[in-house]
């Protein structure tokens, strides 16, 4: 079970207690003691196999991301096996259902295919998973909203969780680049930055435009 843990040390007598704690815990040092946070480590879940989840992954892997990719179309998962990562042949919403992503796990969306991406995007945006991105257009993504909200009953409220069209702003003109983007903006949410709320510079308003 993926669950997060609060260690508090009593600093006089070496007393420790475990007990349930946050996904986003912050080490904390008083007079008399010292609570920190210990869970399962971030996990990534892909919809889709292609040249971009593969750049994600290597990303991924690096920053010590679980990795699960899942893609049901045939043939999408040749040349995966060996890699550090687990695959999966299941409908997307299915996987989703399955696995219940938690506050360490991420949903990114990246087949381009509306029958893959938008039930997995539903369950996972009603999900707790501390990001929910789908690549596309600008104009793809309205229109992705569009049908979350008028043929799945998403809320509005739901619907701004989704990082669509996913990625912060650096000029992608390539796959790796925009693994890059996405990570980026994934791993600031991880580490509750948010990218052109807080920050002068508002790298995070303006998404790169996804050829579709």
């Amino acid at each position: 079970m993926r669950q997060c843990t609060e260690r508090i040390l009593d600093l006089s007598s070496g007393q420790v207690v475990l007990r349930e704690g946050h996904s986003d815990g912050v080490p904390e040092l008083t007079e008399k003691q010292f609570t920190t946070f210990l869970g399962p480590v971030a996990r990534l879940i892909l919809i889709g196999a292609g040249d971009l989840s593969r750049f994600m992954t290597e990303i991924a892997l690096g920053l010590g991301f679980e990795v699960l990719i899942c893609d049901p179309r045939e043939g999408q998962l040749e040349g995966w096996n060996g890699q550090a990562v687990t695959l999966s042949q299941e409908m997307p919403d299915d996987l989703i259902l399955h696995v219940q992503p938690d506050a360490r796990t991420a949903v990114v969306a990246l087949t381009h295919d509306p029958k893959l991406d938008d039930l997995a995007l539903m369950d996972a945006l009603r999900s707790k998973a501390f990001y929910v991105g789908a690549i596309g257009s600008r104009q793809n993504s309205r229109m992705r909203r569009d049908r979350l909200n008028q043929h799945f009953g998403l809320s509005h409220r739901e619907l701004d969780r989704l990082r669509s069209p996913a990625g912060i702003f650096i000029g992608c003109k390539t796959p790796a680049e925009i693994a890059l983007s996405i990570m980026a903006e994934l791993v600031a949410v991880k580490n509750g930055i948010e990218q052109g709320r807080s920050n002068s510079v508002a790298i995070g308003k303006s998404r790169y435009p996804t050829r579709q």
